[in-house]
């Protein structure tokens, strides 16, 4: 049995990760990347990196196919696109990147340490307004919320 750590080491040989400045100066250089956010809906509408689109995990693969209530035209037909896969740390991106590259995308990577760096590198970040939320307020938004029940035992 792995655990999900192990696994996203495996993953890794396989996907590409970029660092938030490297995808800073690749959009203020004028590249228009397809910035795909794989959060949860309730995640993405909290704040955002402005101009990505949400595609949550659970129905990426749909959302790549034609016939499905998910189906994002624009996913189905960019298999040829630069795509930037994005989460709020950088693992579920790991995860939706290589299903990408197993679907036949081609020019995937993903956003290592994913919404958390982005914010940690002082990168704009936005609601579902679009308005911008200041640097502090989605350190809130992004701290652990970790029930008693949900650590690990520790040893007796």
């Amino acid at each position: 049995m792995q655990s999900f750590d192990e696994i996203i080491a495996e993953t890794l040989k396989r996907v590409k990760e970029i660092m938030p400045w490297d995808l800073s100066r690749s959009l203020a250089a004028g590249n228009k990347p397809l910035l795909l956010d794989v959060r949860e809906p309730a995640e993405f509408s909290m704040y955002r990196i402005p101009g990505s689109i949400n595609v949550p995990r659970g129905v990426l693969e749909q959302s790549c196919e034609w016939d499905y209530d998910e189906t994002v035209p624009e996913l189905v037909t960019g298999r040829q696109l630069e795509i930037v896969v994005i989460c709020r740390s950088g693992k579920r991106s790991v995860l939706a990147a290589d299903m990408l590259l197993r679907m036949g995308y081609v020019n995937v990577v993903s956003l290592k340490t994913g919404v958390r760096g982005w914010n940690d590198y002082e990168q704009l970040i936005v609601d579902s307004s679009g308005e911008v939320i200041d640097t502090d307020t989605v350190d809130t938004l992004l701290a652990p919320r970790l029930r008693p029940e949900q650590r690990k035992p520790k040893p007796a």
